[in-house]
């Protein structure tokens, strides 16, 4: 398996990704001259098994119940790598596989990967494209895909952020905002329930800015009362429901220290926010060093019917985006 990293860049942005897993690696901030996201170091540390760092999950990103849907009354069984539940596509998803580079430009590069049919129990030959394109201080992230037959797809990059110079420090002096209104019920296995549950007067409320650390504080010190069984004993691991607006706005967040300042956009449903409360490699990366917000569908959305859709139709193309801009 070779790894190679490739960069793009402009006057404002310098951002490195690696084919293995179509991996966002570097997404340095010339101006301040500080990566804002969180890596493994060394790219070959990607061959062997990580928390998704930086990496394109598929094909399913988030949980499937059971590993298992249903598709015109036929059962597909997933393989299972989070008891007997599916996590960001199974064992060998695509945060797992090399991935061709179809395009390269000084501000733009295109991958692609070719998911088999019964791909991790996945119906359909599927056609996937992660684009990465410098426009301005903006990167954007594109997904374009298409299935011989009919499949359910759900694709998400698994960035850590950190706006911190030092990367040692925790992301306790980070401020976010989330423009949602109502977040998803899960039981104790994060599955989902079926039931949205609004942010009003519960600790999940980020439609103003609010501290991270003083929120994962509360949390710690719990009352049990004003806490949903959406977060563990120690931080957020939580899909929002995004509100739909004009602009596709999904969240910021900002640094305390240094100012720095991340817009999100995109036309995906719902953003998963997960605080790194388990983040753990080596004695490089620890708990609370980076942020995830992951723009994606809905967890188990193939089991919800009241979910968004996640089944694609036979022969016909889906772009999603994600457009990350700094201040």
């Amino acid at each position: 398996m070779k790894i190679q990293s490739s960069i793009i860049e402009n006057k404002f942005l310098r951002i490195r990704t690696i084919n293995l897993g179509a991996t966002l690696f570097e997404f340095f901030h010339k101006s301040k001259k500080t990566n804002l996201i969180l890596n493994l170091g060394g790219i070959r540390n990607y061959l062997y098994k990580n928390l998704y760092v930086g990496a394109t999950c598929g094909r399913y990103a988030g949980r499937i119940s059971n590993s298992k849907f249903k598709i015109k009354n036929k059962i597909f069984s997933l393989n299972s790598n989070e008891g007997k539940n599916t996590l960001h596509g199974g064992k060998k998803g695509f945060d797992r596989s090399i991935w061709k580079i179809k395009y390269k430009s000084k501000k733009k590069i295109i991958y692609q990967l070719l998911s088999k049919h019964l791909d991790q129990g996945f119906p359909g030959n599927l056609y996937v494209s992660c684009i990465y394109e410098l426009i301005n201080k903006t990167l954007n992230i594109k997904y374009e895909y298409n299935s011989d037959i009919e499949t359910h797809v759900n694709i998400t990059n698994h960035s850590y952020w950190n706006l911190n110079k030092n990367k040692k420090d925790n992301i306790f002096n980070h401020d976010l905002k989330i423009n949602s209104e109502k977040y998803l019920e899960v039981n104790s296995k994060l599955i989902p329930t079926g039931k949205y549950k609004s942010v009003k007067d519960t600790i999940n409320d980020f439609r103003e800015f609010k501290n991270i650390g003083k929120k994962i504080s509360l949390i710690k010190k719990k009352n049990p009362k004003k806490l949903s069984n959406t977060i563990n004993q120690s931080g957020f691991d939580i899909t929002y429901c995004i509100k739909k607006n004009q602009k596709n706005y999904v969240a910021t967040l900002k640094n305390q220290k240094n100012n720095l300042t991340l817009g999100f956009f995109s036309n995906l449903p719902g953003m998963q926010l997960y605080t790194s409360q388990s983040l753990r490699y080596k004695k490089k990366l620890f708990p609370y060093q980076g942020i995830c917000l992951e723009t994606q569908f809905f967890p188990d959305s193939p089991n919800k019917k009241s979910f968004p859709k996640t089944l694609i139709k036979p022969n016909k193309s889906y772009k999603f985006f994600t457009n990350i801009k700094v201040n």
